[in-house]
């Protein structure tokens, strides 16, 4: 059994900042990669951004140079740190753990606002 726990979702205001954290937790053998993902409503889920077990990240191009991706891999724990928010990045963000056996999990969801 694998549980992803998202923390740190919130209301702020235009060019604030947040960070959110994500722990794996349970049976979890050979990490390939971990992620966010964000969906707003009437749209469908897309990569904010990737990390893999070597360390290589990938950004959606409207969240580079913004957002950062991290991971302590001895916690199983991965983190986005968000900077300059801008109204459009208001959606529900979901951790994706993905592994090398191919399975595939999701975190609850945490909402983003970003408003004035």
């Amino acid at each position: 059994q694998v549980r992803l726990v998202e923390s740190g979702g919130g209301l702020v205001q235009p060019g604030g900042s947040l960070r959110l954290s994500c722990a794996a937790s349970g049976s979890i053998f050979s990490i390939n990669a971990m992620g966010w993902y964000r969906q707003a409503p009437g749209r469908q889920r897309e990569l904010v951004a990737v990390i893999t077990v070597d360390g290589t990240t990938n950004y959606a191009n409207s969240v580079k140079d913004r957002f950062t991706i991290s991971r302590d891999g001895a916690k199983h724990t991965v983190y986005l740190q968000m900077n300059s928010l801008k109204p459009e990045d208001t959606a529900v963000y979901y951790c994706n753990l993905n592994l090398r056996s191919l399975d595939i999990y999701w975190g609850q969801g945490t909402q983003v606002t970003v408003s004035s």
